[in-house]
């Protein structure tokens, strides 16, 4: 289940609260210069501490909150990078696949990030696998319920 929504010039909502504050975008860029509109770091687009007037460029997160239940695996947290050239499937099967393989979050999260090397992501890297339970379990086969007999003649 995806837990966050991209911020980026696409989204409606995130476009609708830049250009309240006076940004603008050019070719997909917030002022011409971020591909996203939510930031750590990038302090030279933020308003200077004190400075009255917000800018368009936030580190504010969006939060969602869930009840974990006992399907809940793990969860996948990662920047931009990995995100442009993975979609949330192909990273939950590369994480489920490596954890099934050697049960560790950490080596699941440096094979993220050199898979999003080897699809030549333009953009800098980070991503952190939380697990939720012990150990994953290898899905079982698919079986038929009812089994069709073959007559022979």
């Amino acid at each position: 289940m995806q837990m966050s929504n991209d911020h980026r010039p696409s989204s409606l909502k995130e476009k609708k609260r830049v250009e309240e504050l006076g940004g603008y975008f050019e070719d997909g860029y917030l002022n011409g210069e971020l591909a996203v509109t939510r930031a750590l770091g990038d302090r030279f687009m933020k308003s200077p501490t004190g400075n009255k007037s917000k800018s368009p460029l936030i580190a504010e997160p969006e939060m969602t909150q869930m009840m974990l239940t006992n399907d809940d695996e793990f969860m996948i947290i990662g920047c931009d990078g990995i995100w442009d050239v993975m979609s949330n499937e192909e990273a939950v099967g590369l994480v489920r696949r490596q954890l099934i393989q050697h049960n560790d979050p950490q080596r699941c999260a440096t094979e993220l990030i050199n898979q999003a090397l080897r699809l030549q992501t333009s953009d800098n890297l980070t991503a952190i696998v939380v697990c939720f339970t012990s150990h994953i379990e290898p899905p079982k086969p698919w079986r038929p319920k009812h089994r069709c007999r073959e007559s022979a003649q």
